[in-house]
């Protein structure tokens, strides 16, 4: 996804005047976003392969989940120099909100533990991050650090974005669970899921250039 440049100084033309609802909806995109990570894992029942690598790290240190994907945010973040990629607000917003409310969720939501809680729990989280997806992309105003990642690899050596990512969150997800995350149904549901939502959510979300 192309880093949009924010205009200088407000205009009338079209995209200037449909700033202040991208901000909007970049801030509620990525609430939710940090919201549907925190049910996926209250759930118990496996999360995505990214989650399960900040869980996996929670395990081994004295920190939270959500501080482990802000850091690990950061640190992804310092991998687009040398790939010369260009953050926007979505991408430093990504790294300071989704942590917070990850850990505020994950503080307010009790643990079930009756399979027929946490099934509900899963598909709402998996649900809710579809949405939140297409509102943040869809707001055009940066990616996250992961997905950068994985698009100037993609610009960098030619290589397709599905073998990208596929490799990327193989890699992270074998590492979390070496770690002590929790993989499971969840992770295969939230894979098989995920694309097909928000392909079908995303151009329903984005704000017109």
């Amino acid at each position: 996804m192309a880093v949009v440049s924010l205009p200088l100084s407000p205009s009338r033309t079209g995209p200037s005047r449909r700033l202040p609802r991208r901000l909007v909806q970049l801030a509620v995109g990525l609430v939710l976003y940090g919201v549907s990570m925190g049910l996926v894992l209250r759930s118990s029942l496996g999360g995505n392969p990214w989650d399960v690598f900040h869980q996996g790290l929670a395990r081994h240190a004295p920190l939270s989940v959500g501080t482990w994907v802000t850091l690990v945010g950061a640190l992804v973040l310092l991998l687009w120099i040398p790939l010369r990629q260009r953050p926007g607000i979505g991408t430093v917003g990504n790294v300071a909100v989704l942590g917070v409310a990850m850990d505020a969720t994950l503080s307010l939501v009790p643990h079930p533990h009756a399979l027929a809680v946490r099934i509900p729990l899963l598909a709402v989280g998996i649900l809710l991050n579809a949405l939140a997806t297409g509102l943040y992309i869809g707001a055009r105003l940066g990616p996250g650090p992961r997905d950068g990642l994985m698009t100037g690899l993609h610009r960098r050596t030619g290589r397709s974005v599905r073998l990208i990512r596929t490799c990327i969150e193989l890699t992270v997800l074998t590492a979390g669970i070496a770690l002590g995350g929790t993989f499971g149904p969840g992770t295969v549901a939230y894979a098989l899921a995920i694309g097909p939502l928000v392909q079908f959510l995303l151009p329903r979300l984005t704000v017109p250039a």
